[in-house]
């Protein structure tokens, strides 16, 4: 792609997303969520592969309709209660109609069918963009109407997500369809509680695009798209190899690394709201996703599993792991000893 072209693509996107989240009144944020799904396009079908094209096509009518579904709630607000205020949507039909135009954008189920399609078409970086930089718009407006929101649609979305989201990827081997499962797989754990705590869903959301960074980053820097490859890489990078192992267990969110935090914190708010029934479901349903972080921590690291098919040996490359990869893995598995100030910022 042509640099002035990617740099123009890349400021409409910040600048999409800064619209979005600083606006108060829903045309400004419909706005924004336009200029985002524009300058995303360009970069998801950059290669001009079939497969490239047909995910850009869904990503643009998933969120075409997405954005119109949004304009329609705001307007039916509006029209009822007279108020264009983000935070003043009252009426139940625009509150309904709202929650699921995100749950579209997000890919929560029962809208999650685009999202491992159009991340399978898409190379690693827009992968990143699209699982990290693109859900910040739709958090952030789930943020601001979150005290308006039916809590038990969200709670049913959210313990369908992660149990969807786990055990769709269990017979995966292209990685970014697993990390695409593993998406909509903690988009559960940040629906269940956001009308309950929502800085507590913005923490889950920032540690998890802390960890998912790493994860895309770490494989950029290997060129690994399917496991039958991930398997042959340990020698290209052994240290980067060993890290990913710790950095894919964090994103399962096992005890002493950074993932177990937001669950942690998420479980407990859970208890005190008199919903042990989901935080229970929602925890033995990520044991779902477990399994295939494990598959991929195994395939990464361990030893090479027997198969049939010969795969050549990668050679080892002196090429220098990029700063920012080895800063967020480190973060993304080291975080939990400040747990407490974390907590108290939530």
């Amino acid at each position: 792609m042509n640099p002035q072209a990617k740099m123009i693509f890349t400021l409409s996107l910040a600048l999409g997303t800064t619209i979005t989240i600083s606006s108060n009144h829903w045309i400004m944020a419909w706005a924004g969520l336009e200029i985002n799904t524009l300058a995303i396009l360009p970069m998801i079908s950059k290669s001009h592969h079939p497969r490239a094209i047909e995910a850009a096509t869904k990503y643009f009518l998933t969120q075409a309709t997405a954005s119109a579904l949004v304009l329609f709630s705001s307007m039916t607000n509006a029209w009822q209660t007279g108020q264009w205020d983000i935070t003043q949507l009252t009426h139940p039909m625009s509150c309904l109609i709202l929650t699921l135009a995100i749950a579209m954008k997000l890919g929560l189920v029962p809208f999650h069918f685009w999202f491992p399609e159009v991340l399978q078409g898409s190379p690693l970086m827009t992968g990143l963009l699209l699982s990290t930089m693109m859900k910040l718009p739709p958090i952030a407006l789930l943020l601001m109407t979150s005290h308006s929101l039916n809590s038990t649609l969200l709670t049913y979305m959210a313990v369908l997500s992660a149990a969807l989201g786990g055990w769709m990827g269990l017979n995966q081997t292209q990685i970014r369809k697993i990390l695409a499962f593993s998406s909509i797989s903690h988009l559960g754990w940040m629906a269940i509680i956001i009308t309950y705590n929502p800085k507590l869903t913005l923490l889950n959301f920032y540690l998890y695009v802390l960890m998912t960074t790493a994860v895309f980053l770490t494989l950029n820097s290997i060129k690994v798209l399917k496991l039958s490859v991930l398997m042959t890489t340990w020698t290209k990078i052994p240290s980067l190899s060993a890290m990913l192992l710790l950095t894919l267990l964090s994103l399962a969110g096992l005890p002493p690394l950074t993932g177990f935090l937001p669950k942690w914190l998420i479980i407990q708010e859970l208890t005190k709201q008199d919903m042990t029934i989901a935080a229970i479901m929602i925890s033995l349903l990520s044991l779902l996703s477990l399994f295939f972080y494990l598959r991929l921590a195994y395939c990464a690291t361990i030893t090479l599993p027997p198969h049939t098919t010969n795969h050549m040996k990668q050679w080892h490359t002196n090429k220098p792991t990029n700063t920012l990869t080895a800063i967020l893995t480190v973060t993304s598995t080291m975080l939990l000893p400040i747990s407490p100030l974390l907590s108290s910022i939530v």
